[in-house]
């Protein structure tokens, strides 16, 4: 039975001990939390509601080889080549073969997934088979969502803390420097009710999601700032490929509404995407029209608006019959019509929005950081799964194996650990938070936060170019000058200043990255140097807090 947050404050407690922490609600957390419960005690924290995730709103479905003319061969092909070269070949086959019986339990524990017959790729990439995509329509997000969080909920030594705002890893980080030692993790201080506080842990997992709302434009809720790749980066976690943000094609653009993702399977199923002027484009782009890869798709719409000065394109599938359209895009189809749109007669306006990061903190495949004691697993974490552009479908079923492994890790690790932290953090101090606390009006952190997305959109999304990024460099390191220096002072209570400067974080590893990499490949595209390099490039990018990138071996 879940305890409410209120419950446990009511203790007034400024610190209390878990076993395995887990940061995040989505997919991957969730997963986590159920393989962790087995051995240990879990306390799992998530930003808003247990609801309110990337996963939640994932539409495409979940890849697995389990048709018959399917292999787990394929599946690693499909996925390397979506990679474009910079795959981890043993993490995809981790992912590939252990998505099987992640699936098939998530089947078991009451998913109602479509399993009518095999149905085809969809998506960018030229799939070798016809692979098995286990769906409910365009609801396959919240219907994982859903029996997970069942789940966790009625597992007896999961505590859920909802509303808990995680702002930095409790770490040993500054001890170990200078030494030949790493440094270790010990759970997190964490705004509860408007207060902050120290929740300690034997083994922690960083679950929390995607970073899309650095742009203004991003298929991701609004809990979405980084705020995981943030806490890792200050506390000495090493990050790779921040370089490689994957923009979706088409997202909702439309007066009052969300940036909603309108799912490719809608290009699937025969949409066409048509400019303002009512003509057809894709082709002009790519061989494949509107099955074309999504970088290319995304670079395709945003040309088309720039030489018709119109803010978006047209996705028009109307000439599929209504019934089929409301069946197959449930999601889609309610979320529009509430906004004035039937889709099965109204053409949807639509453009480019970021929607997944296949960069994050550096992990090996038991989902370990160099930090001892922390792991991290879901799309906050890079195990090299994804390379330089996602193959769609792949993301669930990333979290759900990714998930179970590092709950099972960091329990196996949480049982061989002291019962308490050791004495530097007995005082529930929560003073040492690296987030700078300074007198400013909601105003003006909203008009930090509208600059970074700005410049971001303008010149580190679909294209970018060396004279852009080092612009937007400049700005960025204005924008945290204006921060003011990082004083020793209590952190605020103030969750919006908080995602700023996490926004802020993320918002340099991500340019910082992509001006290193001189080259394009995947999802990343420079205008500069517009052919893919694999003499001198095929290579991954690290960045650490206080270090300039370096460029890594695969």
């Amino acid at each position: 039975m879940e305890n409410s947050t209120s419950e446990v404050n009511s203790e007034r407690h400024s610190s209390w001990d878990t076993d395995v922490l887990i940061i995040g609600s989505g997919a991957a957390g969730l997963r986590a939390a159920l393989a962790a419960s087995k051995h240990a005690n879990v306390t799992l924290i998530t930003k808003t509601t247990l609801t309110e995730s990337n996963t939640h709103y994932a539409q495409g479905g979940i890849a697995v080889a389990m048709n018959l003319d399917d292999t787990i061969a394929l599946h690693i092909k499909d996925t390397c080549t979506a990679g474009a070269g910079l795959c981890d070949a043993k993490a995809v086959e981790i992912m590939v073969s252990e998505g099987i019986p992640r699936v098939a339990e998530l089947l078991d524990w009451g998913a109602n997934f479509d399993w009518e017959g095999a149905l085809p790729r969809f998506t960018q990439e030229a799939a070798h088979s016809r692979r098995r995509i286990v769906h409910k329509g365009d609801a396959t997000g919240r219907e994982t969502t859903d029996v997970l969080i069942q789940r966790v909920l009625n597992t007896e030594n999961i505590h859920v803390l909802q509303n808990t705002f995680a702002i930095d890893l409790l770490t040993d980080a500054e001890t170990a420097k200078g030494s030949e030692e790493i440094g270790t993790c010990y759970g997190v201080t964490a705004i509860v009710d408007e207060e902050a506080v120290c929740i300690r842990a034997r083994a922690t997992i960083l679950a929390t999601g995607g970073l899309g709302r650095v742009y203004p434009c991003t298929s991701n809720p609004k809990v979405a700032t980084g705020d995981g790749f943030a806490a890792a980066w200050r506390a000495g976690c090493e990050m790779v490929d921040m370089e490689f943000v994957q923009f979706h094609p088409t997202t909702l653009y439309l007066d009052g509404a969300p940036n909603f993702l309108i799912s490719e399977a809608v290009r699937g199923e025969g949409g066409q995407l048509i400019s303002i002027r009512g003509e057809r484009f894709m082709e002009k782009y790519h061989e494949k029209g509107e099955l074309a890869p999504r970088d290319v798709v995304s670079r395709a719409i945003q040309i088309e608006m720039e030489l018709t000065g119109f803010p978006c394109v047209y996705l028009d599938i109307t000439h599929k019959p209504a019934e089929f359209i409301h069946e197959r895009f449930p999601t889609i189809s309610d979320t529009t019509k509430h906004y004035g749109l039937d889709i099965s007669v109204d053409l949807i306006p639509v453009r480019p929005g970021a929607h997944f990061m296949m960069g994050g903190i550096r992990t090996n495949t038991d989902t370990e950081t160099n930090l001892k004691g922390l792991y991290a697993c879901g799309e906050v974490a890079c195990t090299g799964v994804h390379g330089a552009n996602r193959l769609a479908s792949n993301s669930l079923l990333e979290c759900l194996v990714y998930g179970a492994r590092a709950g099972t890790n960091a329990a196996t690790f949480a049982s061989i650990q002291p019962s308490h932290p050791p004495d530097i953090l007995l005082d529930g101090n929560t003073e040492s938070s690296q987030i700078p606390y300074i007198e400013a009006d909601s105003a003006s952190i909203e008009a930090i936060k509208d600059a970074i997305r700005e410049t971001l959109w303008e010149n580190v999304s679909i294209e970018r170019n060396g004279e852009g990024l080092r612009q937007t460099l400049a700005e960025l390191q204005d924008l945290t000058t204006n921060l003011g220096e990082v004083p020793t002072t209590p952190v605020p209570s103030d969750i919006t200043l908080i995602e700023t400067v996490n926004m802020l974080n993320v918002a340099l590893m991500i340019t910082e990255s992509a001006l290193a990499r001189t080259e394009s490949r995947g999802a990343h595209y420079r205008a500069d140097f517009p052919t893919q390099d694999n003499t001198d490039w095929h290579r991954r990018i690290l960045i650490k807090s206080d270090n300039l990138p370096e460029v890594i071996s695969l």
